[in-house]
């Protein structure tokens, strides 16, 4: 049993946002859900190799996913003690009025709710959640934190869709080191190193992504019957040669609107 900081799974590929350049690719109009009986086989084969501090439940947008609060039993069952985190923009919680007791019974539990932008539109759409997410603290008790996420906005690639191009610094170790995301991710059975990794064969499924990305597609993640050995060098390796297909300096931008509307900045409302 190795100890980790985090572990990310997603719900749901799809996002009810279309944030630029997101890299979990969810900006790119894909599709589908993990199902409890899939997730819960992957978190199986792990449960008994792997203790992370943190379990998240993401996408893509995981509100997408219409049993989002099961999840959150099942990972408790493999992970006792891990925090669980739910990462989402919060848009879509008022469909799911079950969440905040599931939380509340797991104990441990985070709701991290993503703020991508300051306009009017994108306010008048966070208000109600925010009286949706005031009840549910007074109701349950349970811990709600809101991320800035505008502020600190990368580019984590060039262009979009059969378009997208790698960046090619060739200096993995200071992509490494600048990387706003290390995030190991459960995915098809797995352990990969970032969610930039574990999703481009996705990207590569729906459009063909050109050559230059040959090297990146051939990386494979960690297999649940490797040794002790592997397990350990994977989680102790910093930087690696796939490292170079994102930026090693990087490119912050202001993300534009990701829903229909025109940004005006306001002041943003007290949770």
């Amino acid at each position: 049993m190795i100890k980790i900081d985090n572990l990310e799974l997603h719900v749901a590929h799809g996002c009810n946002l279309a944030c630029e350049s997101c890299s979990h690719y969810s900006n790119h109009n894909h599709k589908g859900l993990a199902s409890r009986e899939e997730a819960g086989a992957w978190m199986a084969d792990w449960s008994r190799r792997v203790k992370p501090a943190q379990f998240s439940l993401l996408g893509g947008e995981p509100a997408i996913h219409p049993e989002l609060a099961l999840f959150v039993p099942l990972v408790r069952a493999h992970w006792p003690r891990a925090r669980i985190r739910i990462a989402t923009n919060g848009l879509l919680l008022d469909r799911h009025p079950d969440l905040p007791a599931a939380m509340a019974r797991a104990g441990r539990s985070v709701l991290e709710v993503s703020i991508h932008h300051l306009s009017e539109p994108y306010i008048a759409r966070l208000r109600p959640v925010f009286d949706l997410l005031r009840a549910w603290v007074r109701a349950h008790g349970i811990r709600v934190r809101l991320i800035h996420a505008y502020r600190d906005w990368t580019r984590r690639y060039l262009g979009f869709g059969a378009a997208m191009a790698p960046f090619h610094d060739e200096n993995p170790r200071e992509s490494w080191q600048n990387c706003p995301a290390r995030c190991h991710q459960l995915y098809r059975g797995g352990i990969w190193k970032c969610a930039p990794l574990a999703y481009l064969g996705m990207q590569d499924e729906r459009y063909g992504l050109s050559e230059a990305w040959r090297p990146y597609l051939g990386y494979r993640p960690l297999a649940a019957d490797c040794s002790d050995a592997e397990l350990l060098e994977f989680f102790r390796r910093e930087e690696e040669s796939h490292c170079a297909m994102c930026s090693s300096n990087p490119q912050r931008f202001d993300l534009p609107l990701p829903i229909p509307g025109r940004p005006a900045a306001v002041p943003m409302p007290a949770l």
